[in-house]
């Protein structure tokens, strides 16, 4: 059984399947790290998945032979959106020592493949990247999950908050289709007022699922309103989830969601895209 888990999590290139792949648009994902994640979050699932079975090095995490990775991406059709930051963030730490994500953002820009990044660090902002990132294949959402430096630093290792506030606004700035994600939401602590202030137009939603391991990580959270069961986690119920998203006034907002009743009602009642949950801003002359 050990075989079959280490081949599914050490696989820098995956398609997810079931709950979450069948309401994922950009459900095939690339990792340029794996196996472990210097951001080492709390809440994160994928933490949660790997730790208990003895894949998860945060301090080592698995680089990727970038040899691989272009010969994965030549196979690719022209017009594909990729993932990059599935299970670890492509921007952790050691990409400034091993810039396997520069190196795979240069071979999608060649072959003409989308690629949607999921980051918490702000360095995909410094000039080196911004310098490489193509606008019309470059879709990056940026997680903050709260504004406070000192808080944020209790349960994730990732640049600042404020600095990757920065970076959202320097890409949006720029031109870049940058969204902010709020993933997850948790409501004690983000600031809702500062954050309808700063001046973000794009952002998506995603709530807490907890499990046993995210339960022990994750201090000074009450988890006493995470009554929903499905798909191994625990939820929050609609009408919370209805609250919450309602104090966030960023004028475009969208809300990926786990749940598949959840998911229905945001489809049809917030998500200004019925078909893409991520809200990208796809460019006709992108796809050749």
């Amino acid at each position: 059984m050990k075989e079959v888990f280490t081949s599914e999590f050490k696989s820098f290139y995956k398609s997810v399947q079931g709950n979450e792949g069948d309401k994922c648009k950009y459900n095939t994902r690339l990792d340029t790290y794996g196996c472990g994640c210097q951001h080492n979050c709390d809440y994160c699932y994928a933490r949660s998945l790997l730790n208990f079975r003895g894949f998860w090095d945060a301090a080592n995490p698995r680089v990727a032979d970038i040899k691989k990775v272009k010969r994965k991406i030549n196979h690719l059709q022209p017009g594909a959106i990729i993932r990059l930051g599935g299970m670890t963030d492509c921007f952790q730490p050691c990409e400034l020592k091993h810039r396997v994500t520069y190196q795979t953002i240069l071979e999608m820009n060649r072959c003409r493949i989308g690629y949607l990044i999921v980051t918490k660090s702000a360095l995909i902002a410094e000039p080196e990247y911004m310098d490489i990132l193509d606008k019309e294949l470059a879709h990056i959402q940026i997680t903050v999950t709260c504004l406070d430096d000192a808080r944020a630093l209790q349960y994730e290792k990732s640049s600042p908050p404020s600095q990757r506030i920065h970076a959202i606004l320097r890409l949006q700035e720029a031109g870049f289709d940058v969204s902010i994600r709020l993933s997850p939401i948790i409501e004690p602590l983000m600031d809702f007022e500062r954050l309808n202030a700063i001046g973000i137009e794009k952002c998506i939603i995603e709530f807490l699922r907890i499990n046993s391991w995210i339960k022990k990580w994750l201090k000074d959270v009450d988890f006493s309103k995470y009554t929903l069961q499905q798909g191994g986690y625990r939820h929050l119920p609609l009408p919370e989830k209805i609250r919450i998203v309602d104090k966030i006034r960023i004028p475009e907002k969208t809300v990926c969601e786990d749940v598949t009743e959840h998911y229905f009602y945001w489809r049809e009642h917030v998500n200004p895209n019925q078909n893409d949950c991520c809200n990208l801003r796809i460019y006709k002359d992108s796809i050749v």
